[in-house]
């Protein structure tokens, strides 16, 4: 409709209102009914049940309620998308009947139209939800099931009731969101080894919600591969889905209830007005947070900025180099329009343009279409959030750094171009800063162990605290490692050759100083062996407390013989990674470089060290890279006796690329400065050893510091009760 400018702020004030009415009409909850019991309960109340009923340790009560909880709050959301869909229509012919005459605000008609589809999203929704299913859900609730912790409670849940195939699905589905759980990582495995436990029992159950993600990085690993046919693909669909979820998420701010603002008590026009502008400008903000929402992946703290705007461009790339030139021009110009006058797109459309040469309607290309809604429809709402920001004292944080200047009214500018600018320059920051190592550790010390040379160093390796030794082993050595390996592995070491936690193409085995001693004492494996393994650890921790001139005693954290082995016929066309790019004391996040040293990170992890054992296999080499886990600065082969060691934080992130053929053996170990954190394992299997009559020669600071009482830690908390019994699903280990 057309209207004066001077209008301007009462026509928005008006506006607001009647989209007030709107969504606090729909959203009322409904009279009560006859068959209140049949309708869906709020489903954050069933979710507090089933807690109550786990820590009660009434299993069978706390996995109905739990699996309810989940359900229900699915079966909301798709009541709530098919009432708005349903009602889309309602009240259409009193909307075009709208006064569009120049000068006129509105009429009664929008009354009437509103009025319809009130009552229509009203009566659909109170047909299938209670009125307490209705009202808004805490955001602790919302937490709760974002993080996906419903599903933690339930893998507990139904290992107590010995339902296993259902464990193992809850766990893996806690997991996809929690990547960096350790804990349930183990879990997992363990899982895999337990009968009755199939591999489909490890999908996303949550998968519907998260396909955009599933896009995504599939077209990240086809473009890494430069498969580009493939890449265009997958990002064309990665951006429709992301456009599906988005709106999906702005249908539920729209029908779901919002909480009223306070003193809803006020008489005069002036505080109905305000009230109901705020309530709307919520639903706006709600909006406008699907963008937010959508571009954090699970469990993540932050969102990955221009998330939309990132995948065109990969998109118009990938479409480039597949041949599809006049695909390439439509997806940049939907690009431009967040960008218009970015350089680096308006060179490329115009090789694209040259590329096509007298192709003059591929030339005219225009955007898609969804794209020009999707911007046309933010910025209509980002100009109503900003009024309300600047007339109305609402609160409002822009989730897009590609806003235009001319949408902020006059009077904000000058805050939100300082706001931007501080962004710009973190993110110019965060890529261009020099990574400071504030382990305690400076490399460089002396190698006292005859035969060991320095191969690689820091500078070699382009990082900070970063070693590689050579000469660390013998031949023979790392043949009697390999043997014990074997040999465990056959004897039953607990993994039984089970396909790895990180990726369905290899094997893994894996055994520690303790379990290798209890199997030398069954004479499963050879003693001296089992004794090599340890003396390995100390050998170790010697050279790297020496080189990397720790200022405090060091003491063994874990030690881990880890073997990885590709599944033959399984590695056509593979593009994962043995394992994938971390770091070793905190949840390293890409997206935003940042690195978060807390639980259920390791955190007490100093130093790290992988000896490798051999090199009669493919792949298998461990890379380091930046926080963004892409730009790799280092790699290093596997060889006998090859010592790699490198501080533990956030300087270091590496990977281990995919063992494509033969067995990979290496024992992995970490070091640490705190004695509360010591390893408890190697000192029972000390101790093991006294009882029997035999000496250990102890060489690091446990000695020195008086430590001879075998007991527990946070990093081992129950050796014993752990040994007893091969399916108790707790603890936590890692390995290289």
């Amino acid at each position: 409709m057309a209207l004066h400018s001077d209008r301007f702020t009462v026509y928005v004030a008006f506006h607001l209102v009647i989209i007030a009415l709107l969504h606090f009409t729909s959203a009322t909850p409904g009279r009560g009914s006859s068959s209140v019991l049949s309708l869906l309960q709020p489903y954050d109340f069933l979710y507090y049940s089933g807690v109550r009923s786990y820590f009660g340790e009434e299993w069978v009560k706390a996995a109905e309620l739990l699996e309810k909880a989940i359900v229900t709050k699915e079966s909301l959301f798709r009541v709530r998308r098919q009432c708005h869909d349903d009602c889309v229509a309602a009240g259409r012919e009193a909307f075009n009947k709208l006064d569009i005459e120049e000068g006129r605000l509105w009429d009664l008609w929008t009354f009437d139209w509103v009025q319809q589809r009130a009552e229509c999203l009203r009566f659909c929704i109170g047909h299938s939800v209670s009125p307490a299913g209705q009202l808004p859900v805490s955001t602790d609730i919302e937490y709760e099931f974002s993080s996906r912790n419903p599903y933690n409670f339930l893998q507990v849940t139904y290992y107590k009731l010995e339902k296993l195939q259902k464990a193992a699905s809850a766990a893996h589905t806690y997991f996809v969101a929690n990547p960096s759980h350790l804990e349930m990582r183990n879990n997992i495995e363990k899982y895999r080894r337990m009968e009755g436990v199939t591999e489909d029992a490890f999908q996303d159950r949550e998968l519907e919600n998260e396909k955009h993600w599933v896009l995504y990085d599939s077209a990240v690993q086809y473009e890494a591969s430069s498969d580009w046919v493939q890449a265009a693909g997958k990002w064309k669909a990665s951006v429709n889905e992301t456009l599906r979820q988005t709106d999906e998420c702005r249908v539920q701010c729209e029908v779901a209830s919002q909480r009223l603002p306070e003193d809803r008590g006020v008489d005069s026009v002036d505080g109905v007005f305000e009230k109901a502008a705020a309530l709307s400008l919520s639903l706006l903000s709600c909006r406008q947070s699907c963008v937010t929402q959508v571009a954090t992946r699970p469990g993540r703290i932050s969102s990955q900025e221009d998330f939309l705007p990132t995948q065109l461009e990969h998109l118009h790339i990938a479409q480039f180099k597949a041949g599809d030139i006049s695909g390439a021009v439509q997806t940049l110009r939907s690009l431009l329009l967040f960008y218009p006058s970015d350089k680096d797109s308006l060179d490329n459309l115009q090789l694209y343009y040259e590329t096509l040469g007298g192709d003059t309607e591929s030339q005219g290309t225009q955007p898609a279409q969804e794209i020009v809604r999707y911007i046309s429809r933010a910025l209509e709402e980002k100009k109503l959030l900003y009024f309300g920001r600047e007339n109305l004292d609402f609160s409002f944080t822009d989730p897009d750094l590609w806003t235009p200047e001319d949408v902020v009214p006059e009077s904000l500018r000058d805050s939100w171009r300082a706001e931007k600018e501080k962004i710009n320059e973190r993110i110019k920051e965060q890529e261009q800063k020099e990574e400071v190592d504030d382990s305690g550790f400076f490399a460089g010390g002396p190698v006292h162990q005859v035969g060991v040379t320095i191969t690689m160093d820091d500078k070699v390796m382009n990082g900070t605290n970063r070693v590689v030794l050579d000469g660390v082993m013998t031949e023979k050595e790392c043949d009697r490692i390999l043997q014990l390996a074997t040999a465990a592995a056959s004897a039953g070491d607990g993994y039984r050759g089970r396909r790895s936690p990180h990726t369905p193409h290899e094997t893994f085995e894996g055994l520690t100083v303790l379990r290798s001693v209890k199997l030398a004492q069954d004479g499963l494996v050879n003693q001296s062996d089992a004794r090599l393994l340890h003396e390995l650890g100390e050998r170790v921790r010697n050279l790297l407390h020496s080189y990397f001139r720790s200022p405090s005693g060091l003491f063994t954290s874990f030690t881990h013989l880890v073997c990885r082995s590709a599944i033959a016929g399984d590695q056509e066309g593979r593009l994962d990674l043995s394992h994938p790019v971390h770091v070793d004391n905190c949840l390293l996040e890409p997206e935003t470089n940042q690195c978060w040293r807390e639980p259920p990170a390791f955190i007490h992890r100093d130093l790290s060290a992988i000896l490798y054992l051999n090199d009669n296999f493919d792949g298998g080499e461990l890379f380091f890279t930046n926080r963004d886990a892409k730009t790799v600065t280092a790699r290093v082969k596997p060889s006998c006796g090859r010592l790699v060691g490198f501080s533990s934080g956030p300087v270091n992130p590496h990977g281990v690329t995919a063992v494509t053929s033969g067995r990979r053996c290496a024992l992995a170990l970490w070091f640490t400065k705190e004695k509360l954190y010591r390893d408890m394992e190697r000192e029972e299997a000390e101790a093991m050893w006294a009882a029997d009559g035999q000496s250990v020669v102890k060489k690091d600071n446990e000695e020195a510091e008086g430590s001879a009482t075998p007991g527990r830690n946070a990093r081992n908390q129950a050796s014993k009760e752990r040994s007893k019994g091969r399916g108790r699903v707790t603890g936590g280990k890692d390995e290289l």
